[in-house]
């Protein structure tokens, strides 16, 4: 049962949008939700890499290329998704990017893209959407992260962006209850993504990543993280926690940031030197982002 005291429903029939679905998370759920019977509707930067996943899906699915932080796109690809597919049931806010390095380094375009994306593009998506939300009594799924439980250094803008959508889901959360909308939050530690490995070319993030604490350090299997998201989808859960250890951290969030953030992970950033992190938005995703 979810905490709305309903069991799991199935996905079969229903129309799914999932932002960010070119790659990563937002393709391997599609998938697997689309296996389980749902109607696909992929939104992302990438057509060439949006027409190969949506062409692989075992059932209806279609693309729209789009800016998530463009609100006139995004409405006007809501309009068009409805039109397609005649309703939309599950939105998935799945579109994401991220940077990496010492704040007072960082280019500020590129810091800005980050909040850009992943919190304004949230929001967007969520008010192009709601409309359909509304007229079906759907179900929004806030994809955040760990990084929204705990800050974490060279991490800035990727952990203020997740600390908003989280904010952000929360907050909006109760505003749309009264029209059957539900709408949860999906934590995921580091991830086998393209995202992650492309912060793993850095050698000052890779060093710093695998210096916090067990079992933050560790790149968990894309896998296993997406079906417990999928499971979150039909149990349209206020909570989802692709990593089983996450649900633990949220009664310790007060104490963490002074864990990651204390004066262990100070003395790391001193013996990692001075060298900047990565200046642009890391992964294929966040080229494509740029």
């Amino acid at each position: 049962m979810n905490a709305f005291g309903r069991g799991p429903r199935s996905v079969a029939g229903q129309v799914v949008v999932v932002t960010g679905a070119a790659r990563g998370i937002g393709a391997e759920l599609a998938d697997l939700l689309a296996g389980r019977g749902a109607r696909l509707a992929l939104v992302g930067l990438e057509p060439a890499e949006l027409a190969r996943v949506a062409g692989a899906l075992p059932g209806e699915a279609a693309h729209w290329t789009a800016d998530v932080t463009d609100q006139a796109t995004m409405r006007r690809v809501a309009g068009e998704i409805v039109d397609h597919f005649g309703r939309v049931d599950v939105v998935v806010a799945n579109a994401g990017v991220a940077t990496g390095g010492p704040f007072a380094t960082s280019d500020d375009a590129v810091w800005r893209r980050v909040i850009e994306v992943n919190l304004v593009g949230s929001a967007v998506t969520c008010r192009a959407f709601l409309p359909a939300l509304r007229a079906s009594a759907g179900y929004y799924l806030q994809i955040a992260s760990f990084a929204a439980i705990t800050p974490a250094p060279l991490m800035s803008a990727y952990c203020a962006s997740k600390s908003g959508v989280e904010a952000f889901a929360h907050s909006v959360r109760a505003e749309v209850a009264q029209d059957g909308v539900r709408v949860g939050v999906g934590y995921l530690s580091w991830t086998d993504t393209d995202m992650v490995r492309g912060a793993d070319e850095d050698a000052q993030l890779r060093r710093m990543r695998r210096g916090l604490p067990w079992p933050a350090n560790r790149t968990y299997p894309l896998a296993p993280a997406v079906a417990r998201l999928a499971s979150g989808i039909e149990r349209r859960a206020t909570h989802v926690y692709a990593q089983r250890w996450l649900r633990g951290t949220m009664p310790l969030r007060g104490a963490l940031p002074a864990v990651v953030g204390g004066r262990l992970a100070q003395r790391r950033l001193r013996a990692l030197g001075p060298a900047g992190g990565h200046r642009g938005l890391v992964g294929p995703g966040g080229r494509a982002a740029s």
